[in-house]
C-alpha cells in the first residue's frame, strides 16, 4: 500500500464519513491508488483510527461516482480507467460549466476579476515552482470561483461529481510541453469574457477552454500506462 493516512487529522464531532470520502478520493484521483489497485477498508480504518464503517460509506460514496468498483465477495478496487465514462463526463461537465460561466458574467464587478487574477496569478507561481498538485488545485479554484460567482450553490456540487473522471488523467497532464501554459491563457480569456459582462462571450471562452484540456486528456489515454 503506497499511501500512509496516519497523520490525517479527524473531527470527531463531524460525520467521519463525510472527513474520509474526499481523502480517499484525493488518492484516486491523484494516481496513488492506481486504476484497478484495491482498497484496503480495514487498513484505512486502521489507520485512521476509526471503524469501518464510516470507511466503508465513503467507499459507497466513491462507487456511486464510478470511482471505485466495489465486487461481492472480492476485493473493492479503484475503477479502472473507462473512456466512454470520462467522454461522458466531459460532456456533463462542459455543458455545467458553460451555463456557470454565462451566468456569473451577469453578475461580475471588479471585486470578482480581482479575485480571479490574483488566483490565476497563484496558479502561474505554483507552475513555476513545478508544484503540480497546487497547481490543480489552483486550476479548481478559479472554476469554483466562477460558480460561487453564478450564485448557484448547487451547481458547483454537480460540477465536482460529472468531473470526477476526468481529473484521474490530470496529474498526468500538466508535466506535458505547453499544457500549463495553454491552461493559464485560456484563463485569462475567461476572464476577459467575463468582464465584457457578456454570457455568450463567456460561454464560448469556458467551451474554448475545457475542449482543449479534453484534447489534452485524449492524449493521455492514447499514451502508455493507464489501466
Amino acid at each position: 500500500m503506497g499511501y500512509d493516512l496516519t497523520q490525517a487529522k479527524l473531527d470527531r464531532a463531524r460525520p467521519l464519513r463525510e472527513q474520509i470520502y474526499p481523502m480517499v478520493k484525493t488518492l484516486i484521483l491523484s494516481g496513488v491508488i492506481r486504476p484497478g489497485e484495491a482498497i484496503d477498508e480495514k487498513e484505512i480504518a486502521a489507520q485512521l483510527q476509526v471503524s469501518r464503517t464510516p470507511v466503508r460509506e465513503a467507499v459507497k460514496k466513491l462507487s456511486d461516482e464510478h470511482l471505485v468498483d466495489v465486487i461481492a465477495q472480492s476485493a473493492t478496487r479503484a475503477a479502472r480507467i473507462d473512456r466512454k465514462e470520462i467522454h461522458q463526463s466531459f460532456l456533463i461537465r462542459r455543458a455545467l460549466e458553460m451555463e456557470s460561466a454565462a451566468q456569473a458574467a451577469t453578475r461580475m464587478n471588479q471585486d470578482h476579476a480581482d479575485h480571479l487574477s490574483d488566483i490565476l496569478t497563484l496558479h502561474a507561481r505554483a507552475l513555476e515552482r513545478r508544484h503540480y498538485a497546487e497547481a490543480i488545485e489552483r486550476d479548481d479554484q478559479f472554476h469554483h470561483t466562477i460558480s460561487a460567482i453564478s450564485d448557484l450553490p448547487r451547481l458547483w456540487n454537480a460540477i465536482e461529481v460529472s468531473k470526477a473522471q476526468l481529473d484521474r488523467c490530470r496529474h498526468l497532464m500538466l508535466p506535458r510541453a505547453g499544457q500549463a501554459e495553454a491552461t493559464l491563457e485560456q484563463h485569462r480569456e475567461i476572464i476577459r469574457a467575463l468582464n465584457s459582462r457578456d454570457p455568450e462571450k463567456a460561454r464560448d471562452a469556458m467551451r474554448s477552454h475545457l475542449e482543449a484540456a479534453y484534447r489534452s486528456t485524449e492524449a493521455v489515454l492514447d499514451g502508455p500506462g493507464l489501466g
